[in-house]
């Protein structure tokens, strides 16, 4: 399988795992995973777990605290990423944001002087409703790059402002982090009017049927609607399952729903991160 949301060491909380551990388990799984942090990139510490044999590549998230919505930022990770990682680099827009975001995770804090209020700030839209200018500069950074831009915990008209400038620039890889999670918005019909966008690739991630949010057969109708949807696993909390405990729950569920898990988890995700 093939990963592309995976949470590890360190972060604004705690995380199970480290990098270098978290490609141990998904080398033990014959897998391959993205790890990322809130906190900063995580494009080098992939790197240097390549050269220690793990299937591991990295994201960057463009939170203040790790330099905001800036493309220099973007291409610094794509510099520390490396050359021989066989999948892309994953730039998260801003998952620190001014907008409220209740989780019932409980977690502990990574370092005792962080508060997130204080980074909470990163903002992809001006007061008229438009996208800043940073953020088109950053789409732009991508394509040329060649790197996938994910929407992070931007909210539906803002995701969706994205994905038509996305369009404009010639940007072909744009994923809706788990577009339909209450924080995000998306509902089953915005997804299939979205069929036809070739650029856009939709997340359903465990952790969200985990934690209740949504249930096994609305996975099914996403599958159902959009020809790009894969499934990550959004994990990496120490109160939730381990590596090999949430893929054998995933391979149940997708089993039980008569879904394709080749295409859902293997062929899909490549063609996002490794595909012409």
């Amino acid at each position: 399988m093939i990963d592309v949301h995976y949470h590890a060491g360190p972060d604004i909380t705690r995380r199970r795992h480290s990098v270098v551990q978290a490609g141990r388990h998904y080398l033990a799984a014959s897998g391959w995973v993205v790890v990322k942090s809130h906190l900063d990139s995580t494009a080098a510490a992939a790197w240097e777990a390549r050269q220690e044999g793990f299937p591991v590549s990295g994201s960057v998230v463009l939170n203040a605290l790790a330099g905001g919505v800036d493309h220099r930022v973007v291409q610094r990770a794509a510099f520390a990423h490396g050359v021989d990682s066989p999948a892309r680099l994953v730039v998260y827009l801003p998952t620190l944001t001014p907008h409220p975001h209740a989780s019932a995770l409980t977690a502990e804090p990574f370092h005792p002087q962080f508060y997130r209020e204080k980074w909470s700030h990163a903002r992809v839209m001006d007061d008229s409703g438009h996208l800043r200018p940073e953020v088109l500069d950053v789409l732009r950074c991508a394509r040329d790059l060649d790197l996938v831009v994910a929407t992070g915990h931007c909210r539906r008209d803002e995701a969706l402002a994205i994905v038509d400038a996305a369009a404009d620039i010639g940007l072909d890889r744009l994923l809706l982090t788990h577009a339909t999670h209450p924080l995000s918005g998306f509902s089953e019909s915005d997804v299939g009017l979205l069929s036809s966008a070739g650029h856009v690739w939709v997340e359903i991630t465990a952790l969200m049927v985990l934690m209740g949010h949504r249930h096994l057969d609305h996975l099914a109708r996403l599958v159902a609607s959009h020809p790009r949807v894969l499934l990550s696993s959004d994990l990496g909390q120490p109160t939730q399952p381990d590596v090999p405990e949430a893929w054998a729950t995933i391979d149940t569920w997708l089993g039980d729903l008569g879904i394709d898990r080749e295409a859902m988890t293997v062929s899909i995700p490549h063609q996002l991160l490794a595909g012409s």
